[in-house]
Parts: structure tokens; sequence; C-alpha cells
């Protein structure tokens, strides 16, 4: 269970326009990679055509409408992720916390599978983020009810936990009770996270909701820096916990079910970005947001060149990616904090 530490050090190393002018570059390089990869070999200068819609017809549909979307889900989505796990570790004080302890996308989740399970997905396009994103606003709902008569930090995680194990039982269920093979397998495919086949549709889908989302955990980011002294000093300074806290809820529980909903359930970036951030930013939670956002963009969309020039037969998934490189980094933060503890 995740338990509160000691408030951050308020240290940086990079100025405010070198960590954006830095950041910026960085997305700037793998967006281009992440349009230059895939199984059709295109050059950077098809690929300016392409984007300029001055490419000969096959190479404008490959950029436009295949290369680009996938590449705006991946950077909308890391950065939610990035951004949420920073706004959570901020808010719980603790360097562990990360948005699927609100259990919002096991919630999405459910609602793909039910949908892939029934046949919705079969029958209507976007039936399956849809039906994402209606189960996870149900768990907002529910984890805000659960909530908004204590403004402890643990009744939030241990709401998130019953929300996430429920979830996660009906999932199990249906997998279990699945007749069908291939429709298991989809669903096991879908829960592993990808961008692949992605649309416009799906983008716009996702797209105003995590903006709106990211907006609002920018906006209150002064009240997680007076959180690090501690709720009755955030309390001094004239801020209101209650309204601060139902702030943060719903726009990390409706920023993580949205991108959820169009990409599948991806572990570890919300808790990575934020660690990668803090390199450049330091711990102080209105610095280490932005940065943290930038760094989950990176991550997923470096991840999704990943699988793309990797040889594989069938092309890895999202969530498998990101495992493989958070887990072994969990462990690392824990190595360096029984360290630095003993």
């Amino acid at each position: 269970m995740l338990i509160a530490t000691a408030p951050p050090r308020a240290a940086h190393i990079f100025s405010d326009t070198s960590r954006w002018l830095l950041g910026g570059a960085a997305l700037l390089l793998v967006s281009a990679l992440s349009l230059l990869a895939g199984p059709v070999e295109l050059s950077a200068g098809q690929v300016l055509a392409g984007l300029l819609g001055r490419a000969d017809e096959i190479t404008n549909t490959i950029v436009r409408e295949l290369r680009l979307p996938r590449l705006v889900l991946t950077l909308s989505v890391g950065a939610m992720l990035g951004g949420a796990g920073a706004a959570l570790q901020g808010y719980l004080r603790n360097p562990l916390a990360e948005p699927s302890i609100l259990g919002v996308a096991n919630a999405a989740a459910l609602g793909a599978v039910v949908a892939l399970y029934f046949g919705f997905a079969s029958a209507f396009g976007l039936a399956l983020p849809l039906m994402a994103a209606g189960f996870a606003l149900i768990a907002t709902l529910v984890l805000f009810v659960f909530t908004m008569f204590s403004a402890s930090g643990l009744s939030l995680i241990l709401a998130g936990i019953a929300i996430g194990s429920l979830a996660g039982a009906g999932i199990s269920l249906a997998l279990n009770l699945s007749s069908n093979p291939f429709a298991a397998m989809e669903i096991t495919f879908w829960l592993l996270g990808s961008a692949e086949d992605r649309s416009w549709r799906h983008v716009w889908l996702s797209l105003p909701l995590i903006a709106l989302c990211l907006a609002t955990l920018f906006w209150d980011r002064r009240a997680l820096d007076a959180l690090t002294l501690g709720e009755d000093a955030a309390r001094a300074l004239g801020y209101n916990l209650a309204l601060v806290r139902m702030r943060l809820i719903v726009s990390v529980a409706l920023g993580i079910g949205a991108a959820v909903s169009v990409t599948g359930a991806i572990g570890f970036v919300g808790l990575v970005a934020p660690h990668l951030a803090r390199s450049v930013a330091g711990n102080l939670p209105s610095r280490l947001l932005g940065p943290s956002a930038i760094a989950g963009a990176l991550l997923l969309t470096s991840a999704d060149v990943l699988v793309r020039i990797i040889p594989t037969t069938n092309e890895l998934r999202l969530g498998v990616v990101t495992a493989l490189i958070g887990a072994p980094f969990l462990v690392a933060i824990l190595y360096r904090t029984r360290r630095r503890d003993a």
C-alpha cells in the first residue's frame, strides 16, 4: 500500500526555458521517427510531401490517415499518463503513485471488454472506445462519491483499489466465460495496449477531454506545491483542499479513461515519466507537471516506434514494451530508495 513520504526537495537543474526547448526538440525528433517508421519505407522528403498533401495518393493516405493520427494519439495519451502521474505523486506525496491506483483504467478496460465480449465492437466501430469511456465516467463518479467526505489520500487509494479490483474481476470473468477462443484472444490483445489501426475518429474522441484534463491539472499546480508542505499548511495558504481534490480526481480519472478507451491499458508510463522528468525539473510539482507530460509523450511515442521497427511476426503491443522498460526502472527506484534510507 502506498504511504506518504517526506516533502520533496524544491531543487531543479534547468531553467524553465531550457526545459521547454529541450522537451520540444526531443518531441520533434521522436515525432519525425514515428512518421518515418512503418512497414512501408518512406523517405523524409516523401513524409513531408505527404503531410502537405503533395505526394501521390498512396503516400498521402499512409502519412495523413495512418501514421499521423497514430502519432497524435501516442503523444496525447503519453502526455496524459505522465502528467497524471506527476499530479498524483505530488498530491499523495509519494513517488510510487501512478494513475492505475485510481482503478479507472481497469474500469475503462472492462467497458472495452464488454464491447468485445457481446459483439458491440463488431456491430459499431466506435462502440469499443465509447463504452470504455462510459465505464471510466461511471468509475470516476463512484470514486468521487467514495472520497467526497474525506480529504485523506488513503481513502482515495483504498477506493481506487476497490474499483480496480472489481473491474479486474469483471475482465477475468469475461475471459473465463468466453466460449469463443478468437474473442478471448481479441480481448487479451486489446488489454495489452496498442495504437495500431487507430484513426482520426479515435483522436477526436479522446484528445479534447485529455487536453481539458491536463489544463485543469496545470491550473492546480500551485496547490500541489502547497500540499508538499502538508495539508494544514496548504489550508493556511488559502487553498480549498476539497475543491482541489475534486478537480484532481475528476481530471486524472476522466483523462486516463479517455486515454485507455482508445489505446488500451498501458502501464508504467505514469510512474516512470515523472521520475525521468525530475532529473531536469527537480521535485516541485508545479515545475514537474509539464516535463512529466513531455516525458510521457516521449516514452509512449518511442515505444510505439520500437514496436514497428523490431522484427517480429506479429507487431508487439505497447503495454508489453512499456512494462519491459518500466519494471526494471521500478526496481531501480526501490533499490535507490532503500540505499538512501539505510
